[in-house]
């Protein structure tokens, strides 16, 4: 029963995570670095929020959220694609926007709660033990990230649009050689990627906690960053990371609960210690060449810069 409900707390915990994860490898993987990635999911809660809240669809909602999340990444696609600007002060400077826009405009949201999304549960499936309600009693968003998670694998390792994209990402010049819009590839991988992040958000103020707090996306986008590196750019161990990490939060509140004399500050740090230990494996996996970090990752292109 202890074993349900810890895996179920964390599929919930770490989808919005996950939701992130998978933006961030689509910027990635064409060769953008995305750091906005917190701002992203902030400015994704408080338009899934507000639109919910005033149309009284939780599926209008997601749609504002992916919208609204799509539009300030293509401002970050703007500066790093057609401006060639330098694409960490950038992210950051998507990231402080969001912090700062949410904060304002969501003043007005503090305190409203709304019905949030309902589990549905799979006929048959949902009675398996253990697995069951984790996996297959959940609510659509959960569905939808299974779903995405399938999805992108098989649009990178499966499709002639998958394999331009990588190519736009590994080898910008020769993926231009071949008549592949470098800048178009690139525009549209960071702003559909950075509408999924989006979803990540709607789904904290939709279905996690399914009301507006300044902040609520509390780190989590950082988080994706570095799970981005630890996942090798892959959907699939993305996932598996996603939910490392938030079987550390479900964890966490397991002890606070059972009223462990663990301190609670310290729990709370655990996801972003682990966080740091992510980080410094996946830097030395870098460091031995055992990672598959796109060779154009981070590096502008134009096209007169061609040899």
């Amino acid at each position: 029963m202890i074993v349900e409900i810890l895996l179920d707390a964390t599929v919930r915990a770490g989808t919005p995570i996950l939701f992130a994860t998978l933006g961030a490898i689509i910027n990635e993987r064409a060769g953008i670095i995305n750091l906005g990635i917190e701002g992203l999911m902030l400015i994704g809660a408080l338009a899934g929020f507000t639109a919910a809240h005033l149309s009284g669809s939780l599926a209008v909602g997601v749609l504002a959220a992916f919208t609204a999340a799509l539009m300030a990444g293509a401002i970050h696609g703007f500066i790093t694609v057609q401006l060639r600007g330098n694409q960490i002060v950038s992210g950051l400077a998507l990231t402080m926007f969001g912090i700062g826009i949410t904060a304002l405009f969501g003043r007005s949201m503090v305190g409203i709660r709304l019905d949030g999304f309902t589990r549905l549960a799979i006929p048959g499936l949902s009675e398996l033990p253990i697995v069951g309600k984790a996996f297959f009693n959940q609510d659509p968003l959960i569905y939808l990230s299974f779903l995405l998670t399938v999805l992108i694998w098989v649009f990178f390792y499966r499709s002639r649009w998958g394999l331009a994209l990588r190519s736009v990402g590994e080898n910008p010049a020769a993926a231009d050689t071949c008549g592949i819009s470098v800048s178009l590839y690139r525009f549209c991988a960071v702003a559909v990627g950075s509408g999924i992040v989006g979803i990540g958000g709607a789904y904290l103020s939709l279905a996690y906690t399914p009301l507006w707090m300044e902040n609520m996306s509390a780190g989590r986008g950082w988080i994706a960053v570095a799970l981005v590196i630890f996942a090798s750019w892959s959907s699939g161990r993305a996932m598996l990371g996603a939910y490392l990490f938030g079987g550390l939060t479900a964890l966490q509140l397991r002890f606070q609960a059972m009223g462990t004399e663990i301190s609670a500050h310290i729990l709370q740090m655990l996801p972003y210690v682990f966080t740091i230990v992510v980080l410094v494996i996946s830097t030395i996996r870098l460091e031995k060449g055992a990672s598959q970090q796109p060779a154009g990752l981070g590096e502008a292109y134009d096209r007169e810069d061609r040899k």
